[in-house]
């Protein structure tokens, strides 16, 4: 099984080549240990770490005063959208993170993202600043912006293996473990602590492709009794935790994990 990784202590790292716009499908499945030691053994021979490996994934998540953007996603509509900062590891001022417009439609996903410094990120969307360079996606989110007036409502964390395939640089695959999320200290560069989401012994899987699957890919999930599931992480954080105001203890801070 992986392991976490102790990444309070690794560079924040801003991947080369940076892409800003995706379009892709986008599966996730829900596996015990013994599963992804067959999968990632089977995977072996067709993909490949990425030029990061194992690192951590740091998310602030905005959504309206009473949820609703999440509390739409959860109904399953044919369209859903959310909007979220992102870095890879813990920033410190100054440092570069990601602020990503993700739009679901009719099951193919759309990914839309600007780089800006954590502090500008925090300022730009709260309303206090517009970025020095802006560009279409930070009009997009403008509108977002706009519309919904978000603020930041949780951050999630998690520790990810990535792998891509060898043939298909498309196609990608993560195994994620060790899902974490707090209400509190929502800023990015206030570290990756927080409560469990999902047991030690869950990995969340997520295979990222253009369009169909290859066969090899197919029939390796199908022997090992792998299945698409619907998991969302904000979701199930706020299913689990936000939904009913009592799990909330207003005025308590949340429990960081060692």
């Amino acid at each position: 099984m992986i392991e976490a990784q102790n990444t309070r202590k690794e560079a924040l790292f801003v991947p080369q080549n940076i892409q800003r716009c995706f379009q892709r499908y986008e599966k996730k499945y829900l596996l015990n240990p013994e599963q992804y030691q067959k999968i990632r053994a089977g995977l072996a021979p067709y993909m490949e770490a990425d030029e990061h490996g194992r690192y951590t994934i740091c998310n602030l998540y905005y959504d309206t005063p009473d949820f609703q953007l999440i509390r739409a996603s959860l109904d399953k509509p044919v369209y859903k959208e959310k909007l979220r900062m992102r870095s890879y590891g813990v920033p410190a001022d100054g440092d570069s993170v990601f602020v990503e417009l993700k739009k679901k439609y009719k099951g193919v996903v759309y990914k839309r993202r600007t780089v800006l410094e954590a502090g500008e990120a925090l300022d730009y969307l709260a309303g206090r600043c517009s970025p020095r360079a802006k560009d279409q996606i930070c009009r997009e989110i403008d509108w977002f912006l706009g519309r919904y007036h978000p603020v930041p409502q949780v951050f999630i964390a998690y520790d990810r293996e990535a792998l891509a395939g060898l043939e298909d640089r498309g196609l990608r695959g993560t195994f994620d473990i060790d899902l974490r999320w707090r209400d509190t200290a929502l800023d990015l560069r206030s570290g990756d602590g927080g409560e469990r989401i999902t047991s030690r012994d869950q990995i969340l899987m997520e295979i990222k492709i253009p369009g169909s699957a290859p066969v090899w890919l197919s029939r390796l999930l199908s022997e090992n009794s792998v299945f698409p599931t619907s998991f969302s992480k904000y979701g199930v954080c706020y299913r689990e935790n936000l939904m009913w105001p009592v799990k909330r203890h207003p005025g308590k801070a949340v429990r960081f994990c060692a």
